[in-house]
């Protein structure tokens, strides 16, 4: 399968497993993005999305004001159409794209949505994450025939990861 979802409850290590299988699979030169919490004196305020060649921008937080809300976030969906413009997912250099997440916040976007669409129907590797709990858009990526959905946890996310790695690494998709 060339598309692979992690997906689990908050706090499952899905984050953590997609970056370990990102640096795995640097010999692909991978595109794409992931998500990190902003915490603000130890509580979460906010998520931030850096491209896998370090840059960042400000997904949802807080303190915004006006826009889409998710939960106590205001989501800033033009910014995050903007930043996915800055990512090469069609280069012709690379061999795997990493998505982290395919989520409720990130759903917002038409463009986001079309993106992922068209990374799911291409030839090219996907690794990504999506949401335990989710309609639309997310239940209809966990719903395709064309992905393996792999479902961890937190005391799973190491042997996920080394089945998972031996098995790219193998080149078996």
């Amino acid at each position: 399968m060339n598309n692979i979802l992690i997906t689990g409850p908050p706090g499952s290590g899905k984050t953590t497993l997609v970056m370990r299988l990102a640096e795995s699979l640097r010999h692909l030169s991978p595109v794409g993005f992931y998500t990190e919490e902003i915490r603000e004196q130890g509580l979460r305020q906010g998520f931030e999305i850096a491209s896998l060649d370090g840059r960042r921008r400000t997904l949802a937080h807080t303190a915004f004001k006006g826009g889409h809300r998710v939960g106590k976030y205001v989501v800033d969906v033009s910014g995050f159409e903007d930043f996915l413009g800055t990512i090469d997912f069609t280069s012709a250099k690379a061999g795997a794209v990493v998505i982290d997440e395919i989520g409720k916040m990130e759903c917002l976007s038409p463009a986001f949505i079309r993106l992922a669409r068209g990374l799911l129907d291409s030839p090219t590797l996907l690794v990504a994450t999506v949401s335990l709990a989710g309609e639309g858009f997310i239940g209809e990526v966990k719903a395709r025939r064309d992905v393996e959905l792999v479902e961890i946890g937190s005391h799973t996310r190491d042997s996920v990861f080394e089945g998972l790695r031996r098995r790219l690494r193998a080149g078996g998709k």
